[in-house]
């Protein structure tokens, strides 16, 4: 008999009362919600160790992932002088 998802849920008591249970099918079956409006989830440690490892910081990623082995042409970053407004059309 295939189980479904409102199976995996449980109220408080109940999860009180048969943690065994919960924590075979949590094992089994994967995540197991203990709450009528689903407040806490049970789910095995291996399954939230993946979700939880820390995340390396998003500029060490870019950098990481950054493409690589194109022949970009990069502008000079020199500008020509140009009249400063608000000193009568001299170059600051």
């Amino acid at each position: 008999m295939k189980r479904t998802a409102s199976d995996r849920i449980w109220t408080v008591t109940e999860a009180k009362a048969r943690l065994s249970e919960i924590l075979r099918r949590a094992e089994n079956e994967g995540p197991q919600w203990i709450g009528k409006r689903r407040s806490f989830v049970l789910v095995p440690a291996e399954l939230w160790q993946k979700y939880a490892a820390p995340r390396p910081p998003l500029g060490a990623w870019l950098v990481r992932n950054m493409p690589r082995g194109l022949n970009l042409e990069i502008p000079d970053r020199q500008e020509p002088a140009r009249p400063a407004p608000f000193t009568g059309g001299e170059n600051a």
